[in-house]
């Protein structure tokens, strides 16, 4: 596991492109047979990427976190990108389909990720944040959700927002976890941007062409820095950050977010002409 630390919004308007990269930008996420995870000290959030292949693959970080078990004060939220899959949670099997999602409470112990198929394996992308309390754990299809509609081909960001750990889905302490597919010809994933001091935020890009690329913005609204990313890489946002971003085409993206709050609606909004 990778740890990354926090820093002030002072510090990035000397940072170099290469400098962005390395502090901000998580470029493999899923590795064969591997767990790769990240620990950023922004909000104590854990994410990465799970890609079982042949054999089972366990989370059990412990002594990293200074804890018995990886969950014993954290509670975890699962979307799998990939084939299709199962995941083991104390000796219970949920199956995990393309874009089925999990919410697993505090005080899980045994946890494996598992792929059907190692053709076709299954992507799991987790989000991790501390807790304080055990909510019930929750599997969550893709076909329950109702989306979002939001935008226009009109303002390139006609989009669903698929809600998956959300107050009208499931309990949770602080996680907030969902996945937005923007529509062909579409390429903004919100604008105007906006910024929410209260909650920070990770953003996993993905169902990306070899050749498309993300423009991932950043940085406070007059200071504002990007980053490209290519399929399947991840970004760290501060809540001091903007939230907003584009591509050469259309894409699909999961936003990750803990902090003070789980209303999702809690945004600052920047105005057009306030950015620079």
């Amino acid at each position: 596991m990778e740890t990354r630390y926090a820093h002030h919004p002072n510090d990035i308007k000397t940072y170099t492109t290469e400098d962005l990269r390395r502090e901000f930008l998580v470029e493999s996420l899923f590795q064969p047979d591997n767990v790769c995870l990240t620990y950023t000290h922004v909000d104590r959030m854990i994410f990465g990427g799970i890609m079982p292949f042949e054999n089972g693959l366990n989370l059990s970080l412990s002594k990293e976190l200074g804890v018995g078990f990886f969950l014993e004060r954290r509670e975890m939220g699962v979307i799998n990108i990939g084939g299709k899959g199962s995941i083991l949670l104390d000796g219970t099997e949920y199956t995990m389909q393309k874009r089925d999602g999990m919410y697993i409470g505090m005080g899980t112990r045994e946890i494996e990720f598992r792929s059907d198929h190692p053709s076709e394996p299954a992507k799991f992308y987790i989000n991790s944040s501390p807790a304080h309390h055990t909510y019930p754990t929750v599997k969550i299809d893709i076909e329950s959700i109702k989306p979002l509609e939001l935008g226009s081909s009109e303002t390139l960001n006609d989009r669903k927002i698929y809600q998956y750990i959300h107050p009208n889905v499931c309990e949770s302490c602080q996680l907030q976890m969902g996945l937005t597919m923007l529509s062909p010809g579409s390429v903004w994933n919100t604008m105007p941007c906006h910024t929410h001091e209260r909650r920070m935020e990770v953003y996993l890009y993905f169902d990306m062409e070899p050749e498309t690329r993300a423009f991932h913005f950043m940085g406070e609204p007059q200071e504002t820095r990007h980053l490209i990313l290519k399929n399947e890489q991840a970004v760290i946002s501060p809540s001091w950050s903007i939230h907003t971003g584009t591509a050469t085409s259309n894409y699909t993206f999961i936003w990750g977010m803990c902090g003070e709050n789980i209303a999702y609606d809690d945004m600052d909004q920047v105005k057009m002409e306030d950015l620079r």
